[in-house]
This record gives C-alpha cells, sequence and structure tokens, in this order.
C-alpha cells in the first residue's frame, strides 16, 4: 500500500498556494477556468517521479487520426475515456506532450476537461491539484440530487435547482464556444472515479448522450494503470488518496462518428425500450471495457 498523497506531497502545497487563482465558489460567470500554468509543473513532477518505464500512448494512430479530424477539417472533438484517479486528466495531457511530436504537443494544448464544481469548492488544497489544467466546471447531476434529498427546505431546494441550471447553462455555453475555437472537450462517462467493489461507479451517465449529440466525433480512451489509488479507508478525502508507482498506459480506440454511431444505437432498439439514452452510453462503456481488458492482457 501506498503513502498518502498529502504526505508524499504535501511539501509543495504552501508553495502552491501562493500560486493558486482560480475561485473557490461556482457561479455562472467562471464556469470556463484557464489553465495556471505555474500548477502545471508540480503535477508533472508527480507523473515523472510515479510512471513507470514503459508508460505512454496506446494506439497512437487514433489519437492522430481525432487531432487530424478536428485540426483539418473541423470536426467538433469530445474524449470520453475511463476515470480511476485525479490523475487522469493531468496524464494525458503529459503523456500527448511527451509524446514529442509537433501534433501531439498541440493536441495537450487543446484539451478542456469537464469538472465537478466539487474540485473547486471542497477545499484549497483540493482546488490547487486540479488548477493546473484548462477545465469547464459544471454542477453535477450527482451533486445536485445529494443536495436535494438532503433534509433542506423546499425552498432551499428549489434554490439549489435554479443554481444547478445556471450554472450548467452558462457550461453549454462555454463548451460550444471551446469547440468553435477547434479546442476538445475531455468528459469522464462514469462522471465519478471507479472504485473496486462497486459496479456502479463505472456505470457510464445517461447525460452523456446529450455531449454525444452536440459533437460530431468522440475518442474513447482506455486508461491502464494507476499512480494514485483511492484510499479504502478514507475514500472521501481526495488528499488521502495513495501514491503508488505504475505503468500507465492510454490507448485510443478509433474515431466513433457521433451521429452514426447513436442512429446504430437507436435503430437497434425495440420501439418499447424505456431508457434509450441509456443505451448510447452503455455502448461507449462497452468498447472501453474491451479495450481496457485487451491492453492489460499485455500490460504487465
Amino acid at each position: 500500500m501506498g503513502k498518502q498523497l498529502r504526505e508524499v506531497y504535501g511539501k509543495y502545497f504552501q508553495e502552491m498556494m501562493q500560486y493558486s487563482k482560480a475561485p473557490a465558489k461556482i457561479d455562472s460567470t467562471n464556469v470556463y477556468q484557464e489553465a495556471n500554468k505555474d500548477l502545471t509543473k508540480y503535477m508533472e513532477i508527480i507523473l515523472k517521479e510515479n510512471f513507470l518505464p514503459g508508460s505512454g500512448l496506446g494506439n497512437v494512430e487514433n489519437f492522430k487520426a481525432f487531432y487530424d479530424a478536428v485540426t483539418k477539417e473541423g470536426k467538433r472533438g469530445l474524449i470520453l475515456m475511463e476515470h480511476y484517479t485525479n490523475l487522469d486528466l493531468p496524464a494525458i495531457i503529459y503523456l500527448l506532450k511527451m509524446h514529442g511530436e509537433d501534433w501531439s504537443k498541440d493536441f495537450s494544448e487543446r484539451i478542456v476537461a469537464v469538472a465537478g464544481m466539487k474540485l473547486n469548492e471542497a477545499s484549497p488544497a483540493v482546488r490547487i491539484w486540479t488548477e493546473g489544467f484548462t477545465r469547464v466546471v459544471i454542477y453535477p447531476t450527482r451533486s445536485l440530487d445529494k443536495a436535494t434529498e438532503s433534509d433542506i427546505s423546499e425552498e432551499e431546494k428549489k434554490s439549489e435547482e435554479k443554481k444547478a441550471r445556471t450554472i450548467n447553462l452558462a457550461a453549454m455555453r462555454a463548451m460550444d464556444d471551446c469547440k468553435k475555437r477547434g479546442q476538445v472537450v475531455l468528459v469522464f462517462p462514469s462522471g465519478t472515479r471507479y472504485r473496486p467493489g462497486h459496479p456502479e461507479t463505472k456505470k457510464g451517465l445517461r447525460e452523456i448522450d446529450s455531449y454525444l449529440r452536440l459533437f460530431d466525433i468522440v475518442l474513447p480512451v482506455a486508461i491502464n494503470g494507476n499512480c494514485l489509488r483511492i484510499n479504502p479507508e478514507n475514500p472521501e478525502d481526495m488528499l488521502a488518496d495513495l501514491v503508488t508507482e505504475d505503468k500507465l498506459i492510454l490507448t485510443a480506440h478509433p474515431v466513433v462518428d457521433c451521429k452514426e454511431y447513436r442512429k446504430s444505437i437507436l435503430d437497434s432498439l425495440p420501439a418499447d425500450e424505456p431508457d434509450p439514452k441509456q443505451k448510447t452510453i452503455d455502448g461507449i462503456m462497452d468498447m472501453l471495457g474491451k479495450l481496457h481488458d485487451e491492453v492489460e492482457a499485455t500490460r504487465l
């Protein structure tokens, strides 16, 4: 078992705090947040120290095909990636950059992640670990469900629902601007990190169907290896995550045409299918699961 993140890298916290600029509260005016490059370097230190030899990109040609479709054909590009750790976003940006070709370096600069507001609002120490990367912040459905199911008044529930609608509408507008600028939006379709023994945390969210309708192409990316593991004794504390050396491989599925993919799934469903939106994301999660298993069989 590895040591906790705060034990290994807490020595950098005070230094990082001096560079922090991201807002501690999210509203409709600050959902788009550019990467704070002063903080990116600290994430790269963690990755360099914990990625074992052999870490890198798998099926590089698929990453390149996706990049070319965005930059040369003007396609609106979406990445749907597995989610195991808070290093997943830094990892794809870092490995694209370290791949060393002009296109991969440019690709790394174009990624904009969709992130839950908890990463800004949980604590200053959590915020500094996400601030080094460009994000569009949303009010996740799971967070809203928790808030409205808690012991609060009906008036407070309505206020929270209004807040969620306002933030998410602003986030959709921000994503539209990203697409127009040729940026690539990255979403974790499970909406949360996978917790071993809890298969529901690997299930795709039905809301992802909306993303598939708003983009032209999608690049599913599987993750094999994990250098920052959820602490089973304290799973809700991100700074208690366990730091572990590992060989990390990010593998790209062939580029998927969103419109054609959705049509093929929907056409295959019976007329009385109760939740066709869930079926479209189930198909993507199946792609990711198969790709993950194929890579894991040969990774070590």
